[in-house]
């Protein structure tokens, strides 16, 4: 092989490894690193949230699934039927959000707003209450505990939990559903499905 074809090369395998640490991996368009594993949750995918014609980074985003889950209800599933029970099912799971610039409250409520724009009112009002002035490098974990159970992990803080099912399915529908606010971030989370739900 010629010594340029395999620097090429070399480079390629880099960018499809997870990471350094093989305990994480890597969103390839932000450098953000997240755990392949979370205690009994496994990493199942990670996306870029971009906003405008300019694809403006915002965020990058990971979805974590219970072991259980991708054994049980989840296996051998495949997309929609796989995005469905991502939205739905009753098992743990969680999304996390690193925001990769800084973004103002107004701003988060108002996209937050828009992409719940059919879901309980009374709910979404408590929801956005959560997302103030976020930094770059900040996170926020959105996590449906059992019983659909919706709880939010605000920069380190724990939040009220809201008790809704539907709303916490339209929550994880945001990136999911059958309109996601991104097509790609629909697919990308779902990535490594092939290997986990074997």
């Amino acid at each position: 092989m010629r010594p340029a074809a395999a620097v090429v090369v070399a480079a390629l395998l880099a960018s499809l490894a997870p990471s350094a640490r093989a305990e994480d991996v890597v969103e390839p368009r932000t450098g953000v690193r997240f755990p392949a594993k979370i205690g009994d949750m496994s990493l199942l995918g990670v996306g870029l949230r971009t906003k405008t014609i300019l694809k403006v980074k915002v965020y990058a985003i990971a979805l974590y699934v219970a072991d259980a889950a991708l054994a049980g209800p989840l296996k051998g599933k495949s997309a929609p039927a796989l995005a469905h029970e991502l939205c739905w099912a009753d098992f743990p799971k969680e999304i996390h959000l690193h925001l990769v610039r800084d973004v103002s409250a107004s701003q988060m409520q108002e996209a937050i707003r828009a992409a719940l724009e059919h879901a309980d009112k009374a709910r979404v009002d408590t929801f956005v209450s959560y997302f103030g002035d976020i930094k770059t490098g900040e996170e926020y974990v959105l996590r449906w505990a059992p019983g659909g159970i919706l709880e939010t992990i605000a920069k380190g803080t724990p939040r009220p939990p809201i008790a809704d099912k539907n709303f916490a399915a339209a929550v994880f529908g945001i990136w999911l559903g059958d309109d996601p606010i991104q097509d790609d971030i629909k697919r990308d989370l779902m990535a490594r499905a092939p290997l986990l739900t074997l």
